[in-house]
């Protein structure tokens, strides 16, 4: 029987038990089928009564009790050492061959070149996010995040107007500005966090960085990201990681909830750190 390992004790302890059991069965059955054709029930009889028939009041045959007893101490110990806990089961050499396939997957890109992250991550993109954010990233409409303007002012401009939701930093959500804040003030705003704060230290506005500094305090922006835009130990995004792999890492580790559902974390073992650093190099190429 190649399905059945006779090699593995615990296989063969779970064959030779039903064996046993199915022998103890067939005699007990047959026995009483026996006695049931040549003897008659005795015994006294209870009180109550339904439809003619009344009840024994004897108690329980010693071989039932102690069928169930044998049988009870047989569960636990097939859950506890046999089955599943020790055993083969299906799921758990899933899992073993997931975590040598991340082992060898590592091992594998420990040196990898950029051109292999990339490729890598763009595989991963097609796989995992492409659902919600499309193809090309560009979110679909306004379906999930437009992921082109990552790390970009065009980025900071479409938050500061339009919020963003769902990373649950202790200070909550980020609010839409744009009943309160204009257009050229947002992309003021960009300038200054863009060239000031963030770790990609230039902007396509030099002109708008002064007034965006004054900004970036009038809006209140301050008030979550503290007046460097570090997010004030962790209550709000930390700004001056924006455009670079340690903001996206955060996000990846936190989730995010969108418009149209909840992006999961990618923590191991579902996502490998070879897999998300794929994935965060792919998505620098991606942006405008």
């Amino acid at each position: 029987m190649e399905w059945l390992d006779l090699s593995d004790s615990k296989n063969l302890i779970t064959l030779i038990g039903a064996i046993v059991i199915l022998a103890i069965t067939v005699a007990i059955a047959g026995r009483l089928i026996s006695k049931m054709k040549h003897s008659k029930a005795d015994g006294q009889l209870t009180t109550e009564e339904w439809d003619g028939i009344r009840e024994f009041t004897n108690d329980i045959p010693v071989g039932w009790a102690a069928s169930y007893l044998v049988l009870a101490i047989w569960a636990i110990a097939y859950c506890a050492w046999i089955y599943p806990l020790q055993g083969f089961s299906q799921l758990g050499e899933y899992n073993e061959e997931v975590e040598s396939f991340q082992a060898k997957l590592a091992n594998k890109m420990t040196n990898a070149s950029e051109a292999d992250l990339q490729k890598m991550g763009g595989n991963f993109f097609l796989l995992q996010c492409a659902q919600c954010h499309g193809e090309t990233g560009n979110g679909m409409n306004n379906r999930a995040a437009d992921l082109t303007t990552w790390g970009t002012e065009e980025g900071i401009i479409d938050v500061v107007l339009n919020g963003s939701k769902g990373l649950n930093y202790p200070l909550g959500e980020m609010v839409p500005l744009k009943d309160t804040v204009s257009a050229e003030d947002a992309k003021a705003v960009a300038a200054f966090v863009m060239q000031d704060i963030s770790s990609i230290g230039k902007t396509k506005y030099p002109e708008l960085v002064n007034k965006g500094r004054a900004m970036f305090d009038e809006a209140t922006c301050s008030a979550c990201h503290g007046p460097d835009g570090k997010g004030m130990d962790g209550m709000g995004p930390d700004l001056s990681t924006y455009g670079d792999e340690a903001f996206l890492a955060e996000v990846f580790a936190r989730g995010k909830k969108g418009h149209i559902g909840q992006m999961p974390s990618f923590r191991e073992p579902m996502v490998s750190e070879v897999q998300r650093k794929a994935l965060i190099s792919y998505l620098k190429t991606i942006r405008e």
